[in-house]
């Protein structure tokens, strides 16, 4: 049985709906990070690989882009889109890579994940040379209408309780780093100079049955089909379908917050 606080069983539905949306911030987040022409970038929990092809059409041909992720499925959606993006399987907290091996470390989406963030970063920096820089993005928007919406619908399901709990096994530090000044105290505390945050807002359009599709892709939506099964999750996602069909229009237009955060070592 697939665990489903990975994105293993949703590899396939995340590159085919999501990751040319996110293509908009990890450009913004690679030009903050400004790795230099020909340089050496690594891109942690590249997923399918949306940072790390980011990466590569900013630097020139000379340079070297490397995309590391432990979700096999999701790397292996990604080599299938993006051929010429260099991507392998390593565990962020182990990175398999020498000291001061890259110019520039980014992180698109992926630092509220790990249980503990410390230990992450600490070999994130590691692998960067002095002088390079890393920097992270993370969701800064709340609860908006098509978010309650949906928890409405989840939570009709599994209750509230147990769905605040699905989340922290997700994505234990969401909430905080929602948090800019939080975003600030932890890469000045892993020891990075010239910290800065920057918040962006983007509108990711979808088509109303696209977007329902894609909230499986969702902590939210990985756990209540793993718990339902394929039959009661299918039945929850008609359910959904004509909920956001009654209280939507279409195309959907989901308007999100990100923070931006980059960091010099010294």
């Amino acid at each position: 049985m697939e665990d489903w606080r990975t994105y293993d069983g949703v590899a396939a539905t995340y590159e085919r709906i999501h990751a040319q949306r996110v293509m908009e911030p990890a450009r913004d987040l690679v030009a903050l990070a400004d790795p230099p022409n020909g340089g050496r970038v690594l891109d942690v929990g590249t997923g399918t690989g949306v940072a790390a092809e980011a990466a590569r059409e900013r630097i020139n041909p000379g340079g070297l882009v490397v995309g590391a992720d432990i979700s096999l499925p999701m790397l292996e959606q990604g080599r299938r889109a993006r051929p010429s993006v260099r991507l392998v399987v390593a565990e962020v907290i182990d990175l398999p890579f020498p000291d001061g091996a890259f110019d520039a470390v980014v992180g698109n989406f992926v630092v509220t994940h790990f249980t503990k963030y410390e230990t992450a970063l600490f070999d994130m920096i590691r692998v960067l040379r002095p002088g390079g820089r890393l920097a992270l993005s993370a969701w800064a928007d709340g609860v908006d209408d098509l978010t309650k919406t949906w928890l409405e619908i989840v939570e009709s399901v599994v209750g509230p309780g147990m769905l605040q709990d699905v989340r922290s096994q997700a994505a234990p530090w969401a909430e905080r780093f929602r948090d800019r000044s939080f975003i600030e105290e932890v890469l000045l505390g892993a020891g990075l100079k010239h910290v800065r945050t920057e918040q962006r807002e983007y509108r990711f359009q979808y088509a109303l049955d696209e977007y329902v599709e894609g909230l499986q892709t969702w902590t939210s939506g990985r756990f209540v089909r793993s718990m339902l099964g394929e039959g009661g999750w299918e039945r929850l996602h008609a359910q959904a379908r004509e909920v956001f069909a009654d209280r939507f229009s279409d195309p959907v237009n989901d308007f999100r917050d990100v923070w931006l955060a980059v960091g010099t070592k010294t």
